[in-house]
């Protein structure tokens, strides 16, 4: 059996090694016709764009996407050709969680605003969005849910009533942050969600946050709110055109990052252990493996808060920093991303 993987994917090579009698490992943008042809699997990122162009005439029977999203895979494609597809649902919700959490940090520091005083929409609340609305609660902020679906059904008479509408998150929140998959079209579409009639209807000037695609938010719209002050400020992990980013929209926000809120090496080690289990469960072969990220450095953080401790367990303005120093790096800061663990692999001392 023949596998093709992606050799951005941390942590599988040993255990995939051991279950598969070829193992090639690629950069994701590398995948080509002639590459796949007699591959029996991928397992892939993102950069990966499964479809005709790249399946047809393969001998591929199994793809799995070590990420949430799957909108790099052609699902019509593959069923047609009767390829199975597994992605990681929920295997970096909490290194998202922890992004947004400092983003919320610093939007404290820098702005001076008491958290429990402002209201957060959340739209998208699935694996990520769910453990957002829980965090930013436990750190007393109003949440105000939203996912496209659920307010499609509210329209039709199906009411849950801790879900609302993206007009009320419009009027009434002082943050709003995306956490919706990437739907082109159809009634639950979401590109371009975030839109000029989007921000032209918001009533509080909030601050934006984007961790979910770049093609949720529409660039030239996010420009002109900025410069019209319709919004605050935002925090962009996710662009269009992806690496080729808008420098403009780079310079302007508060912090970009080139797509690695989901990067912490918990997560990572995730959609590892979820790919190759979805691999051994297709091909109908045993396992035992043990994805563990590396332990970090020093797991005690000293700081005289916990909003200090957190900042240095991770900050995400660090990541922003290099970007915009060097925004031709995008691709390169995302492939050598460093060491990130999660608040629970320390210990935290409040001297």
């Amino acid at each position: 059996m023949k596998v093709i993987v992606d050799d951005k994917i941390p942590y599988i090579r040993e255990p995939l090694e051991k279950i598969a009698d070829e193992v090639v490992c690629l950069p994701g943008n590398s995948f080509t016709p002639a590459i796949v042809r007699d591959a029996d699997a991928l397992i892939i990122r993102t950069r990966t764009h499964c479809d005709r162009n790249l399946l047809n005439g393969s001998k591929v029977k199994f793809i799995a996407t070590a990420t949430i999203g799957f909108d790099h895979i052609d699902v019509d494609y593959c069923r047609e050709a009767g390829i199975v597809w597994k992605n990681a649902p929920g295997c970096n919700a909490s290194s998202v969680v922890q992004y947004v959490q400092s983003v919320l940090l610093i939007f404290k520091q820098l702005k001076g605003k008491d958290l429990n005083h402002l209201t957060l929409g959340v739209v998208g609340v699935g694996n990520v969005g769910s453990k957002v609305v829980k965090m930013s609660q436990e750190w007393g902020l109003r949440v105000l849910q939203n996912d496209p679906p659920r307010e499609w059904s509210e329209r039709n008479g199906k009411v849950e009533n801790h879900f609302v509408p993206l007009k009320q998150l419009m009027e009434e929140c002082d943050i709003i942050s995306f956490h919706v998959p990437l739907n082109k079209d159809g009634i639950y579409k979401t590109f371009h969600l975030g839109d000029e009639h989007f921000f032209s209807s918001l009533k509080k000037s909030p601050f934006i946050i984007n961790t979910s695609r770049g093609e949720v938010i529409e660039t030239k719209a996010l420009l002109s709110a900025i410069d019209n002050k319709q919004i605050s400020d935002a925090v962009i992990d996710v662009w269009e055109n992806e690496p080729k980013i808008d420098r403009d929209l780079l310079n302007k926000v508060l912090i970009g990052t080139p797509h690695i809120a989901g990067y912490s090496a918990d997560g990572k080690a995730n959609a590892t252990r979820m790919s190759l289990c979805s691999f051994c469960n297709f091909f109908g072969l045993s396992h035992s493996y043990n994805i563990l990220p590396p332990e970090p450095l020093s797991d005690i953080i000293k700081a005289s808060s916990k909003v200090e401790a957190l900042l240095k367990i991770y900050n995400p303005r660090r990541d922003s920093d290099w970007l915009k120093q060097q925004p031709d790096k995008f691709e390169y800061f995302r492939g050598n991303y460093p060491l990130r663990r999660e608040p629970d692999a320390y210990q935290i001392d409040i001297i």
